[in-house]
């Protein structure tokens, strides 16, 4: 009698046949599909719920904001709009005529809240980034710079100097040593006054110290080399380097917000450049005399003054007294130029000026400038489109001279 064994069990060093390796693909491909089906079901839940999560989330915030409005034109309000309503401005002030030097002030976005910082004033007041302290300077008997609290607390001497610029970290001030334009220098110490370092140093002039956005760079006004031209050096003073080369005045640096372009003056017409000096650009192209721009904060346009009458060839922009100047916007490319400020009194049309130094807010929002359309050098603020124009400071005994934005909080 004939004994069959039972079948061998496979073993897994067995050679597989055609017919069980066919098999086993489909079984893998049809297990990867059915995991893929409950992946994408699981994914699809996910979506559904966060898509219904948000919707109730934005329903609940919409509610929530009707309920705290009081009118439409709050619940209108953007965060930008209120950036600009709860800024300040800060200015001096000269008893008219330029007979004396007077106060540091400050004042509300909207002319409410002016207030008196430090009795004796001149030149621009510079904030510090952070908005809590105000550094000015007074001319008079000698140029001594001081730091105040923006409340008008806590006064500090720093050093004799002028023109002080914070660095955008508000750990450094740089200013400008030696009052005549043959002979200053630019100088950077600690916003507390200690730790002084001269950064130039040449028989000719260097003014009007600019930092770049990043403060690694400072850009300034020299005429070492006979004639106005920009130049630009490390933070330290290192590396200083000419950035134009013309016969003629060059000066008003202003650094795009990014920090890759300098908008500048030459021969009294407004040019772009990158910041090593290369692409030189002319934006404007006028009979009169372009000055003063200034970028705004996304940096799309840039603002300037034009002075309506014959120019002049030296570094003072406004000697000319049978002048009107007005304050214009331009796209950054130099198109669009439109005229924002106009004759706005009730005297006679004659020489004076109705708008200089543009100065955009931090948001965008709104421009401030400086007229004497009314008789006597005053503050105003207008929107970029040049609507809604009025008086800040509505000080008619003196003339309210240069001033600066606090800084968007």
């Amino acid at each position: 009698m004939t004994v069959t064994a039972p079948p061998r069990p496979h073993r897994p060093s067995d050679p597989v046949t055609h017919g069980e390796f066919d098999a086993l693909v489909e079984a893998l491909i049809e297990e990867a599909r059915q995991r893929g089906q409950r992946r994408r079901r699981r994914n699809a839940a996910v979506v559904t719920l966060v898509t219904l999560v948000g919707v109730a989330v934005f329903a609940l915030l919409g509610r929530s904001a009707q309920s705290q409005t009081a009118s439409p034109a709050l619940s209108a309000r953007s965060s930008l709009i209120a950036g600009t309503a709860n800024s300040k401005i800060a200015f001096t002030s000269e008893l008219e005529g330029g007979q004396a030097s007077g106060g540091l002030y400050v004042v509300n976005a909207d002319g409410s809240g002016k207030r008196t910082l430090a009795p004796t004033a001149s030149q621009t007041p510079a904030w510090s980034p952070d908005g809590r302290r105000i550094a000015f300077v007074e001319s008079y008997p000698d140029y001594e710079m001081y730091v105040i609290n923006s409340d008008g607390s806590e006064e500090q001497e720093l050093s004799r100097g002028e023109t002080p610029v914070w660095s955008p970290d508000g750990r450094k001030i740089a200013f400008v040593v030696g009052v005549a334009f043959d002979s200053s220098e630019i100088y950077v110490m600690n916003a507390d006054g200690s730790e002084q370092r001269r950064l130039t140093r040449n028989a000719a002039s260097d003014f009007a110290p600019a930092w770049s956005p990043d403060g690694r760079r400072i850009a300034f006004r020299s005429r070492r080399d006979g004639n106005w031209e920009i130049y630009v050096m490390n933070a330290n003073g290192n590396a200083q380097r000419r950035l134009t080369r013309n016969l003629t005045y060059d000066g008003d640096p202003a650094w795009s917000p990014d920090g890759r372009r300098i908008a500048f003056v030459s021969n009294w017409q407004i040019f772009v450049m990158n910041a090593d000096g290369s692409g030189k650009r002319r934006l404007t192209r006028s009979a009169g005399h372009d000055a003063s721009p200034g970028w705004s904060p996304e940096g799309q346009t840039i603002t300037f003054e034009r002075r309506l009458g014959r120019r002049s060839t030296g570094p003072c922009s406004r000697c000319a007294s049978a002048s009107i100047f007005e304050v214009y916007v331009m796209n950054a490319n130099g198109s669009g130029q439109l005229r924002l400020s106009h004759e706005q009194t009730k005297r006679s049309p004659g020489p004076g000026s109705h708008g200089v130094e543009p100065l955009w807010s931090p948001d965008g929002r709104k421009i401030a400038f400086r007229s004497a359309r009314d008789g006597n050098w005053e503050i105003y603020i207008m929107n970029p489109d040049g609507s809604g124009q009025r008086n800040l400071t509505r000080n008619p005994a003196e003339d309210d001279c240069c001033f600066a934005w606090s800084p968007a909080q």
